[in-house]
């Protein structure tokens, strides 16, 4: 036991050395400030705030002076939002939200990310603005009342954040009512951020002997020889990023009904009904971090049903069409939001449809020619087969019929070369009548 005691305190001794050599190649010799810095350039969901909260522990827990935040954001989901507020607000190092490159933009949720932040910046060519709380999810349309509720209490969340940071109250509430979007130069002339920068150099050289108020004390920036450390998404932040975009959910969803579909409609095949089952379980886990519809849903598995009756029922097609009509209005129904990140894209949905239909219609043909193909073997297979009397035949006789001899009777006498067709199946003796 002590010795196993004594292999894991020099475990531990080995991987502190290493993270403190790390930490002082970083710093130099020079003991230069350490800036980690990571880019989000997405709809703002859970992957996304795991990411970011994540960095800042990261950054703290390594003794970095700060971190940066690269932000491109449409907006996104009101909960994600308030995980990453929570996270800049009660930070114990500074964070800076660098509104970067030209031509992106914080709207919506990036809005009150932007203005919690330590150090709020802009590049040039960029907007902030168009905070407006939307309705999203399972409940549709907010009636005027939970309208309103909503607004409001968006405006107050949005003003005790410019508060509490000492920005531009006034207009982050006109961002939320009037959903109002201004320039980067606008927006430093009015105080709603600290900074245009044109890098993220300039911007470090700006925020040079600046003072702040972190939850860890105040703090004076010192960024000159700044060194500065990318910091990359691990793979299972990549993995949840990538099931988290609903182009991905919609895709898995629809590989995991068609395989199940496949696997229901002709059993033992095994594969398809595993790589269903997978899709499935991994389109729900994304699904729960979207804004689903569930009519949509219901719609999708509404389709399949009537793909699955259309084998079973004879409706000459009409269910094969409803059930593409059910799948289309399902698709476009999925995701209920207006940010254009969190819905599927057409030029995923339009094909996928029309493969999947496609497939489903394949699938509903294979089964019913199956049904409808006559038997090859046993009574029925024989039944209706056409052959030639090798004897005479009337009470017995034989006939050839598939290449072989069978003993054969007749309602009639048949002369011996006619030919015959069967009629019915005694034993092993077959009921044939002339064929004239």
């Amino acid at each position: 036991m002590k010795s196993r005691t004594i292999q894991r305190l020099f475990i531990c001794l080995i991987i502190a050395v290493c993270l403190t050599a790390v930490v002082s190649e970083l710093r130099g010799s020079t003991g230069a400030p350490v800036f980690d810095v990571i880019t989000v350039n997405s709809a703002v969901t859970p992957a996304a705030a795991k990411y970011i909260t994540r960095s800042i522990q990261a950054a703290y827990d390594q003794g970095s002076d700060g971190l940066i935040i690269r932000l491109d954001t449409p907006g996104g989901l009101d909960l994600a939002m308030r995980d990453i507020v929570k996270e800049l607000l009660n930070a114990r190092i500074p964070i800076i939200v660098y509104v970067s490159p030209s031509g992106a933009r914080a709207a919506s949720a990036g809005v009150m990310i932007t203005m919690a932040a330590h150090i709020a910046a802009m590049a040039p060519g960029t907007n902030i603005g168009a905070a407006h709380p939307v309705a999203m999810g399972m409940g549709g349309k907010m009636d005027e009342t939970m309208a309103k509720k909503v607004e409001n209490d968006a405006v107050a969340y949005v003003r005790g954040i410019a508060e509490k940071r000492n920005r531009n109250a006034d207009w982050a509430e006109k961002a939320v009512r009037k959903s109002e979007s201004i320039t980067a130069d606008e927006a430093k002339r009015l105080k709603v951020i600290d900074i245009v920068a044109k890098d993220i150099q300039e911007l470090l050289t700006e925020i040079d002997g600046r003072k702040i108020d972190t939850a860890g004390g105040t703090v004076t920036f010192v960024t000159k020889g700044a060194v500065l450390n990318e910091r990359e998404m691990g793979i299972r932040a990549r993995i949840l990023a990538t099931l988290s975009d609903p182009n991905i959910a919609y895709l898995l969803l629809m590989i995991g009904l068609a395989g199940l579909y496949f696997e229901f409609s002709h059993p033992g095949a095994i594969l398809p009904g595993v790589v269903g089952g997978i899709s499935l379980i991994l389109a729900f886990f994304a699904m729960q971090t979207l804004p689903v519809n569930a009519a949509g849903v219901l719609l999708i598995l509404f389709s399949v049903i009537l793909f699955i009756a259309e084998i079973k029922i004879i409706s000459h097609g009409m269910l094969t069409v409803a059930g593409v009509i059910s799948l289309v209005l399902g698709s476009l129904l999925l995701f209920d939001s207006p940010v254009p990140a969190l819905r599927v894209s057409f030029k995923v949905m339009i094909p996928t449809i029309i493969i999947i239909s496609l497939f489903f219609v394949a699938v509903v043909s294979l089964a019913v020619k199956a049904q409808m193909t006559k038997p090859k073997t046993g009574r029925e297979g024989m039944m209706g087969e056409e052959g030639t009397a090798i004897t005479p035949i009337h009470i017995a006789g034989k006939v050839f019929i598939r290449g072989e001899s069978w003993n054969a009777c007749s309602q009639e006498p048949i002369e011996e070369g006619q030919k015959v067709k069967v009629t019915g199946l005694k034993g092993l003796v077959l009921e044939v009548e002339r064929i004239n």
